[in-house]
C-alpha cells in the first residue's frame, strides 16, 4: 500500500462548505474597489528574491527568517511572494504605468507565501487582497485609500474593529526618532530579546512591533514619534485627519503603528479586532514614497494597505454574520427509466443554457433515492421526466418548499424557473 500523501504542513483547503465564503469576501472587496475606481493587477506568485530584498529591507522577519527562496536550473535565485505591494510595483516599472500621466489606482487578490511558525491565523500560504494608489502624496489619496479599507470592512457587516492611524514620518524627521529610540531600548539591553537586540543599530522603530511580551512592556513607554514630526509631516497628518472626519470615517490614534516593513513612511494605518487573540490585524498599510525611485522607477509617491482573508472571514464566522445563501441548484433532475435520459438531458441542457442551475445524478436511478438527494442539494424545484412525460412532450416540476407540483411545457417550464421562487 502507497504512503498516504498529506497537505504540506502551513497549508489547507478551501473546501466546498467554505469555497462559497471565499468567493462572498473576494466579490465584496473587487466590488467595493470598483467602486472607487481601483483597476485589478496580476502578478506572478514568484519574482526574483532580489526584488523583496531590496524592497521589504534585509532587516525584517521576511526577508531574514520567512521567505521562500529557491534556484531554478540555470541558478537564478527566485523567491514566492511574500506580500503583494513589491511585485505591483515592480509591474508598474516594467510596464511604465506612469506614462499615462494619471495617478495608478490598482487592487490585487491571491496567494502569499512565508516560512512562519504555524499556529492559528497565521499559514505558511495565506491569501491577501491589497490596493496601490501610485503618483500622489495629497493626504486626501490617504484618506481615500482609508476610507476604502473602512468601506470593505462595513459592506461586510463588521463591527468588533478599530481603525488606528499613525504618521512615523519622513527621511528628515525619522533619523532624530531612530536615536531617541536607540537610547530609550538601549537602557534595558539585558532585557530585550535577540530580534530586538540585533535590530537595535539597524532598524530600532522594529522594536515597537515585536511580539514578545517582555518587549513590548519596555515599548509601551517608549518616546512618541508624534513628537518627532518636522512641519511638513505634521501637517500632512494633520490634513489626512481632517479628510476622515469629512467622509465619517472613525479613527483612534496610536503611535505605536510602524508597520513592519523598511518602505513605509509618512502615514501608517491597521484595523485592529480584539476577537482573535495575539493574531489582531485584520489589515494594515501606509505611504511608501521612496519605493518606486528605489527599486529603478520614476521618482513617485504611493500609498496602499493589505489584509489577509482568512482572518476577515474568522472575524465574520465569530460575529455570526451571513456570507449569503449557500450554494443550491434550482432544478434537480429526477429522470425515471433509461429511455427518458434523451429526452430529460435535452431539457437539461437547455435549462442550463438560460444559466440556470441543474443537478443530475446518473448514478441514481429510483424516484426515493432521486428525491432524496434534491432534499440534500437544498434544490428549489425537482425536475421529473419519466415515461408519461416524455410521451406529453412535458415534464413534472416539484416545488421543495411548498411540496406542490405541476405538469408543464418547455415554454412554461422556462417562465416558471425565470420567476421568483416563492410558495406557489
Amino acid at each position: 500500500m502507497a504512503d498516504k500523501i498529506s497537505i504540506p504542513r502551513g497549508t489547507y483547503d478551501i473546501l466546498p462548505d467554505m469555497s462559497y465564503k471565499w468567493q462572498y469576501v473576494t466579490r465584496a472587496f473587487r466590488d467595493i474597489a470598483q467602486i472607487f475606481d481601483f483597476r485589478e493587477i496580476v502578478t506572478p506568485i514568484f519574482e526574483n528574491a532580489d526584488l523583496f530584498e531590496r524592497s521589504v529591507g534585509e532587516v525584517t522577519d521576511i526577508v531574514e527568517k520567512e521567505m521562500y527562496k529557491f534556484s531554478d536550473k540555470k541558478g537564478r535565485v527566485f523567491a514566492l511572494r511574500p506580500e503583494g505591494t513589491a511585485p505591483v510595483v515592480r509591474s508598474f516599472i516594467e510596464n511604465s504605468l506612469h506614462k499615462s500621466g494619471n495617478i495608478a489606482k490598482l487592487f490585487y487578490s491571491g496567494p502569499m507565501f512565508r516560512y512562519d511558525r504555524p499556529q492559528k491565523g497565521r499559514y505558511r500560504q495565506f491569501y491577501q487582497y491589497g490596493v496601490e494608489l501610485i503618483g500622489s502624496d495629497h493626504p486626501y489619496t490617504d484618506a481615500e485609500v482609508i476610507a476604502l479599507a473602512d468601506s470593505f470592512m462595513k459592506k461586510l457587516g463588521l463591527k468588533g474593529y478599530r481603525l488606528e492611524i499613525n504618521s512615523i514620518g519622513c527621511s528628515k524627521c525619522s533619523p532624530r526618532y531612530d536615536e531617541s529610540l536607540k537610547k530609550y531600548f538601549g537602557l534595558y539591553k539585558a532585557e530585550l530579546c535577540p530580534d530586538c537586540l540585533r535590530r537595535l543599530d539597524k532598524n530600532p522603530k522594529r522594536l515597537l512591533d515585536c511580539k514578545n511580551n517582555n518587549c513590548r512592556k519596555i515599548a509601551e513607554n517608549a518616546p512618541s514619534i508624534l513628537d518627532f514630526l518636522d512641519n511638513e509631516c505634521r501637517s500632512a497628518f494633520e490634513m489626512v485627519k481632517e479628510y476622515l472626519n469629512l467622509m465619517n470615517v472613525e479613527f483612534v490614534i496610536n503611535p505605536r503603528i510602524i508597520r513592519g516593513l523598511d518602505y513605509y513612511n509618512k502615514t501608517a494605518f491597521e484595523i485592529i479586532t480584539d476577537s482573535l487573540g495575539a493574531q489582531n490585524a485584520i489589515l494594515g498599510g501606509g505611504r511608501y514614497n521612496t519605493l518606486i525611485k528605489d527599486l529603478g522607477g520614476p521618482d513617485l509617491p504611493a500609498i496602499g494597505f493589505a489584509g489577509g482573508f482568512e482572518r476577515l472571514i474568522s472575524l465574520m464566522q465569530l460575529e455570526k454574520l451571513s456570507f449569503g445563501p449557500e450554494p443550491a441548484p434550482a432544478v434537480y433532475l429526477v429522470v425515471l427509466g433509461e429511455n427518458t435520459i434523451p429526452y430529460a438531458l435535452e431539457i437539461c441542457y437547455n435549462l442550463r443554457d438560460k444559466e440556470i442551475t441543474v443537478e443530475f445524478d446518473i448514478e441514481k436511478n429510483s424516484l426515493k433515492a432521486q428525491m432524496k438527494a434534491a432534499n440534500r442539494a437544498n434544490a428549489h424545484y425537482a425536475l421529473i421526466i419519466g415515461e408519461e412525460e416524455m410521451d406529453k412532450k412535458k415534464v413534472t416540476l416539484k416545488n421543495m418548499t411548498a411540496g406542490t407540483q405541476e405538469s408543464l411545457n418547455k415554454e412554461e417550464l422556462l417562465l416558471r424557473l425565470n420567476s421568483p421562487i416563492d410558495n406557489r
